[in-house]
């Protein structure tokens, strides 16, 4: 543990510990369920009590992650420099945060439609079980999708309280996308996940299964964004928007091969944090002009 990390202010080693940077993968496709489900602009109360939810929500599901595997971060060395690990913030402090994550997220909730104040253990139950499926199986990935596929469908009923096919379709987009590039992520620990015992599509499949994986479900997501789109009063913005997600995946599965893994983080980390912005920047412009 370094000098710097032990005077980070605690706000600071919680940013780090739920990695906040990445809000930007999730954030924007629960932006879009929002725009899309009013074919306009949400109110202010709706989209400020969205942001809340989604904030406490991925806060929760990302201190839960760590802190359930603390044991195997710390085995291993790419993570061993982890908040918990390392000792920058202690197994009580983390349960702490968990639970005022989890605060956030309930008071944010009875903010909107009366009917997610029914739903609301849905994705909780998903963060709890998330960490535990990859001791399990390979698809776990698939899983993590699907969590994060409820952004969009949320954002939707918080508003209008309704569940129409479009909205299942959006999230289908998501969590295809969030699962494939998942499929990239787990090439970062293949030899670790192998000696713990742990479960992925690189420890199941291969390498070049991984690829194979991504490329299937990043196909899926195109498709689901182009049906859900059909079922939808879009305009030409939103299509360019769907062009422009096939185009940067493209291009993100460009950047790496099975045998050439050096441009791993820029597919990974940058390359789909560029795809959530620029596709929600498309969308909300097309609800709004």
């Amino acid at each position: 543990m370094t000098a710097t990390s032990t005077l980070a202010p605690l706000p600071t080693r919680f940013a780090r510990l739920v990695k906040i940077e990445h809000t930007v993968f999730a954030l924007p496709f629960a932006y879009v369920g929002a725009f899309l489900a009013v074919d306009g602009v949400p109110s202010g109360h709706d989209l400020l009590w969205i942001t809340l939810a989604m904030v406490g929500a991925r806060s929760l599901a990302m201190a839960l992650n760590r802190l359930i595997d603390a044991g195997i971060d710390a085995r291993n060395p790419r993570t061993a420099g982890r908040e918990i690990p390392s000792g920058q913030l202690s197994v009580v402090q983390v349960v702490v945060f968990c639970l005022a994550s989890l605060a956030l997220f309930l008071a944010a909730v009875w903010q909107l439609d009366p009917i997610v104040r029914w739903l609301w253990p849905i994705p909780v139950v998903g963060f709890v079980v998330y960490p535990y499926l990859k001791r399990v199986t390979w698809l776990c990935h698939l899983w993590l999708g699907a969590v994060d596929g409820l952004a969009p469908v949320g954002a939707w009923v918080a508003i209008t309280g309704r569940l129409p096919w479009q909205s299942w379709t959006l999230g289908a987009a998501v969590a295809l996308w969030v699962a494939g590039f998942d499929f990239f992520y787990a090439l970062f620990d293949e030899e670790i996940d192998r000696r713990e015992g742990l479960h992925s599509i690189v420890t199941r499949f291969g390498v070049r299964g991984a690829f194979v994986g991504a490329r299937l479900a990043h196909l899926g997501t195109v498709a689901c964004l182009v049906a859900a789109g059909l079922g939808l009063p879009v305009g030409v913005l939103y299509w360019l928007g769907v062009a422009a997600v096939a185009g940067l995946l493209a291009y993100e599965h460009s950047l790496v091969r099975p045998t050439d893994l050096r441009r791993l983080d820029t597919a990974f980390f940058t390359m789909n944090g560029v795809i959530s912005v620029v596709f929600a920047a498309f969308v909300i412009l097309d609800t709004v002009v």
